[in-house]
């Protein structure tokens, strides 16, 4: 059964329940074949083809400025220093970690940093783009967490990383306890914001949500076009 279309009905009667869950649910069937759909199964087994897995880097490494971005965006929004400070530690993970993950991958598959981003890319970066300009640090959440969320999700299922360098540094840059303790709190920084939400700002929120994880299946499909 579908669940209810806010987030007080489906909290009706437990006092445990969590927006991030309420959220999460709403997104399916997305959400399913995003975190266990073919590209990751593949990726985790390491059947994943080198060109596949090419083509999904070079639309990553071009959608991850405006990741930076948008969690630049968030920190600005953040309501208090130590939430501040929780995301510019994440921004030095990006700008440093992985980005020396994607010059050292692209150059082991002869990738094209300056690709030009495919139709889900930019409306990826579309997305990013909008929720921070038009929104503030609930609508910045809604497309951060599941962006993030998703990718724990899929790397702490696979039991033995891939052989390929490429392939297994790519699932412990998501399965490092590090990344998973934040996207926890990242969770906590949303169930918070929806919480204290308006039914309208709910609403927003959670088509936000909903359309990210739309996109992040379509990005990994998009690897086999």
């Amino acid at each position: 059964m579908a669940p209810p279309d806010t987030f007080d009905a489906y909290a009706e009667g437990t006092e445990s329940a969590r927006p991030t869950d309420w959220l999460r649910e709403r997104s399916e069937p997305d959400w399913t074949a995003a975190v266990d759909g073919r590209f990751v199964r593949e990726l985790a087994a390491g059947d994943l083809s080198d060109d596949a897995f090419r083509r999904y880097l070079e639309q990553d490494f071009a959608f991850v400025e405006t990741l930076v971005g948008t969690f630049g965006h968030a920190v600005g929004e953040a309501p208090s220093m130590a939430a501040k400070a929780r995301l510019v530690g994440f921004l030095g993970t990006l700008t440093d970690e992985e980005n020396d993950y994607f010059e050292r991958s692209l150059d082991a598959l002869d990738g094209d940093r300056n690709a030009d981003p495919t139709a889900t890319t930019r409306a990826f970066v579309d997305l990013l783009e909008r929720a921070g300009r038009e929104g503030g640090y609930a609508e910045t959440l809604a497309v951060l967490v599941p962006a993030e969320w998703v990718y724990a999700t899929w790397a702490g299922a696979v039991e033995s990383p891939p052989a390929r360098f490429y392939l297994s540094e790519w699932v412990d840059l998501h399965a490092t306890p590090e990344f998973v303790d934040f996207v926890g709190w990242l969770r906590e920084e949303l169930d918070r914001e929806t919480a204290a939400a308006s039914p309208r700002r709910q609403r927003r929120i959670d088509a936000l949500f909903r359309r990210t994880v739309e996109l992040e299946r379509d990005f990994f499909e998009a690897a086999y076009d």
